[in-house]
């Protein structure tokens, strides 16, 4: 099984909301939320890619911050086929008054990404942690607003 390596974005504001994007593609048969974020090209370090990846989905060009999680999980994503990603999720801190646009989307951005939206903890909390992809998610968001004044 092909291994791929990923960059995501945990965006938080200062209202400690956290920016989703809601995707559907023909791997679930409901739509899901996620983080922002996608694959390194080749020659490219996680770093590199969380910034070109946080400025093509959102047209944000804030500094990317702590990495916060690396996981590894068999999934598919959009026309894809299953196979080993190697994700690393890393925090950005951003306004709420910033404007969030689809800069650079590829087509397949433009044809699974449905929507985009803040979510607090608690409405996170409030439904089905299926929603989310991966549904540690929440949990995640949670440990940043913990440890907000320790140094996040």
């Amino acid at each position: 099984m092909e291994t791929r390596y990923c960059s995501r974005l945990m965006i938080v504001n200062e209202k400690d909301e956290l920016l989703l994007f809601q995707y559907k593609d023909e791997h679930r048969s409901e739509p899901f939320w996620a983080t922002a974020g996608g694959e390194l090209k080749k020659g490219e370090s996680a770093l590199d890619a969380a910034s070109r990846e946080l400025y093509e989905e959102t047209g944000l060009r804030e500094r990317i911050g702590q990495l916060l999680l690396e996981r590894e999980a068999v999934f598919a994503v959009a026309r894809s086929v299953p196979a080993i990603w190697r994700e690393k999720y890393y925090l950005v801190n951003c306004s709420s008054q910033e404007e969030v646009f689809a800069a650079e989307w590829t087509d397949e951005e433009k044809c699974t990404i449905q929507n985009w939206k803040w979510w607090s903890y608690s409405e996170m909390k409030s439904v089905d942690p299926d929603l989310f992809k991966p549904d540690c998610i929440p949990d995640l968001l949670e440990t940043i607003l913990n440890n907000k004044e320790g140094g996040y």
